[in-house]
Formats: C-alpha cells, structure tokens, sequence
C-alpha cells in the first residue's frame, strides 16, 4: 500500500537539477516517504534522473529524498503535486521534461489509507478516498500517457494498487474499492496505449512496514481491543514468507517495471506480498 499527505492544491516547483543528454527520466509520486522514497532511490540508483513529487506539506521529504539519491550518485529533481488535480498533474509532468527533454517512466504512486467501518463512512471521507486514490491514479496516467505519445517513443507507465485489489480487507471497504479501480484502469490502458509503445502495469504491496501500515495497527487495535502492534503482528502471521515486507521489496519490481526486461509486459497488477495471496 502506498500513501501520501492530505489533499492541497499545489504548484510544481522549477527543477533543481538537470539530467545529463541520454538520461531516462522518472516521476514518482507520493515519494517523500514510504514506498514512493524506496521506488524513488531505487530508479535512481538504476541510473534514471528521478522527479521526486509529493504534496506541498511534504516538502522536507522530498529535499531529503533528493538529497539521498544525489549522495548516492544519481540525480533528482523535487516537485510538489496535488494529484487529484490535473493541471497540477500536466505541469508535474512538464517538470519531468524540463529535466530531461522527455519523460520514459511515470510512477504513480500516491495514495491514502481509512481505516473505518463502511457504516461510519460519511460523505466528505468517501469522496476524498476517490479523489486521491482513483482521479489521481486517472490524471497521472492520462498525462504521462498524452506526453509519451507526444515523444513518439514509449514509456512505462506503472501504478499503486494492493493486495487488496484482489480481496478486500475489512475496516479497509472504500480503499479496497479504489485499488480495484486502479486495477481495471491498468487493464484498459494498456491496451489502449499498447499501439504507441506504452506498458501499463502496477504492484500489489502487501503489509509493508511504513506509516500507512502503522495507521492501520493503531485503528484495528482499537477496534478490538489489542495493543498497538498485535493487529499487525496478527495479519503479518499469513505471509507465507515470514516477515513483513520493506519498500524495497516493492521497489525492485517497479525496477523491473521501468526497465527494457518487462518490454512484452503489460496490464498486470503483480502482488509483492510474501506469499498472503495468490492469482
């Protein structure tokens, strides 16, 4: 599972750095922390010239990210972003560019976690989860798509679903749905953009060990009247491999994802779960 900060509107942020003539260029959302860092550092140690985007809130993030991956020898760029606007998403997108010339991996990773029961749900709650987890997933594929046709050389287009997508969690109704949606958008876009030379793929994290999993300890022991970390340690007894996952379980088949071994693959959601499900 992926996450992000509350929903604000942004500006995108002028580049800070320059990718060398030749350099492949990623954006990554929601990489100020989390997965998105782990997939972040680990394009960039892939050699890509990486555009770490996160929400205006997360700016101390995204510098530290940026400097992490400039440290280790590659090179980044940070942004602010609001996903579930578009014109937010269309200038993320031109951040890229102005990079690199061009734009060949787009990860869409952000997302957010709620943890409630379907009857305690309002309105305001449901529709943000949409906002977010659905329209964002929408706007970043639709512009990194429109921008790699443009280019007229393809590109790998990747994004967050969940081991949820496959079977739902319950507390977890309305994200459970939003991955699903994320999904069958996979599907419907790789096949729509196959003929310009774009892979449409996501990933499926399973319990990973990151603040969004944290939230959902905390609001599960409540519920049941656990201590902090029983819930967790609860779920974590299914993973057929024994430990809970790390961002860079996840980050290394978006590694995959974004580079010319995963050429003849395409609208796949692929778990990275340990071993919790199989399809």
């Amino acid at each position: 599972m992926s996450s992000t900060g509350s929903q604000e509107l942004s500006t995108v942020e002028k580049a800070r750095a320059k990718a060398p003539d030749g350099q492949k260029v990623a954006v990554v959302t929601g990489s100020a922390r989390g997965i998105g860092e782990g997939i972040a550092k680990r394009l960039g140690r892939d050699g890509l010239h990486v555009v770490v985007a996160d929400l205006p809130s997360m700016q101390e993030g995204i510098d530290a990210t940026v400097a992490a991956i400039t440290e280790a020898g590659g090179t980044a760029t940070g942004a602010t972003v609001d996903v579930s606007d578009e014109d937010s998403v269309a200038a993320l997108v031109q951040t890229a560019v102005s990079a690199g010339g061009h734009l060949d991996v787009f990860v869409a990773n952000a997302g957010i976690a709620q943890v409630k029961e379907l009857l305690d749900y309002d309105a305001a709650d449901f529709q943000k989860i949409l906002d977010v987890n659905i329209t964002g997933v929408f706007n970043s594929y639709r512009q990194a798509a429109k921008q790699m046709v443009a280019q007229g050389h393809g590109g790998k287009i990747i994004g967050a679903a969940s081991i949820v997508a496959f079977r739902p969690f319950a507390f977890l109704g309305p994200y459970s749905l939003t991955k699903w949606a994320v999904r069958g958008l996979t599907q419907a876009a790789a096949m729509e953009w196959a003929e310009h030379g774009i892979t449409v793929n996501a990933y499926g994290p399973g319990i990973v060990g990151t603040a969004m999993w944290d939230l959902i300890d905390e609001k599960l022991a409540a519920k049941n009247g656990q201590q902090r970390g029983e819930a967790l340690a609860e779920n974590a007894k299914t993973i057929h491999l024994g430990r809970v996952s790390e961002p860079d379980d996840i980050a290394r088949l978006v590694s995959y994802l974004s580079g010319e071994d995963s050429d003849y693959v395409t609208g796949q959601t692929i778990l990275v779960d340990g071993g919790i499900q199989f399809s």
